[in-house]
């Protein structure tokens, strides 16, 4: 799933595209991508109204819309899987996936596509709704290492899990928190109220640095699914520690990265780098994604 850099990608290059244009008309091939609006309300909403700006919150596309100068809504999308946000002219050949199209009053045309039909494009007058119950940004003045260390303290819940939890900070996924915590040396089953101090300077320290570099090489493509709008792979793949590197030798060490399964999501580690995670107590369940004697 695309996360915070590959989002922050797509917007940045999309946004002097559409910027100052009006929505000339709507297609929609797949009503399900508008997340429980009908096409005609959709294209109600939308059609006359004018893109002010384009900008990223987590893993959400935002476009603001406006009316005679007033605030009339916004444009949410989320690419999910396999979405994609192109801008092509009205005259090119559209992407057979395409699930929503705006046509545009420069002759060229926004379109949402989506392989696996997961993605999100609608409209909203109540963004707070969406938006709302998200934590903080890892680049944002709000995540600091002190409010990291009380907001971990504040729970008992391990490592992995928590930092994937978007409320608790927004943006995010599998991938790069995978990477954040080979480069911080810690494993993915710690628990987050036990760390010490300079174990979430250091956690802190690299979530950013992972996020700020994955944006730099405009994102991640490890499979054929995502493309920035200009239909170009990002190279922060290349840089993988140990995302989709089991079975290979670690690149600091030369340890065999291993796979995991925690809370239901694959999950790469280095046994020597991250150590071997926390030790169950006699009579305790597994850890999460651990295999069962017998099984």
């Amino acid at each position: 799933m695309p996360e915070l850099p590959e989002v922050e990608t797509v917007v940045r290059l999309v946004r002097p595209r559409v910027v100052g244009r009006t929505v000339t008309g709507v297609e929609v091939t797949w009503p399900r991508t508008l997340g429980g609006l009908t096409r005609p309300a959709f294209g109600r909403a939308v059609v006359g109204a004018r893109i002010a700006s384009a900008w990223r919150r987590a893993k959400y596309m935002v476009f603001d819309l406006e009316r005679g100068g007033a605030t009339a809504g916004w444009l949410v999308g989320h690419l999910r899987m396999t979405g994609r946000l192109v801008v092509q002219r009205a005259d090119e050949e559209p992407d057979e996936w395409r699930k929503v199209s705006l046509a545009l009053d420069d002759g060229r045309v926004l379109r949402f596509t989506d392989v696996r039909k997961f993605g999100r494009f609608t409209f909203t007058t109540d963004l707070a709704r969406t938006l709302g119950p998200l934590g903080p940004e890892p680049l944002s003045e709000d995540f600091t290492a002190e409010w990291l260390a009380a907001a971990l303290k504040a729970r008992r819940r391990m490592l992995k899990p928590l930092l994937l939890d978007q409320s608790f900070l927004a943006g995010l996924g599998n991938i790069y928190v995978d990477e954040s915590l080979f480069r911080a040396g810690l494993h993915p089953l710690a628990s987050s109220n036990r760390l010490r101090r300079p174990q979430v300077e250091r956690l802190h320290a690299e979530i950013r640095a992972v996020i700020a570099g994955a944006i730099e090489r405009e994102g991640s493509s490890f499979d054929t699914f995502y493309r920035t709008p200009e239909g170009q792979p990002g190279s922060y793949q290349d840089e993988f520690c140990v995302y989709a590197r089991d079975g290979l030798p670690c690149r600091t060490c030369g340890t065999t990265i291993r796979r995991l399964v925690v809370g239901q999501r694959g999950t790469h580690v280095c046994p020597r780098c991250q150590g071997r995670g926390p030790r169950r107590r006699a009579g305790k369940a597994p850890a999460a994604g651990a295999r069962r004697p017998g099984r």
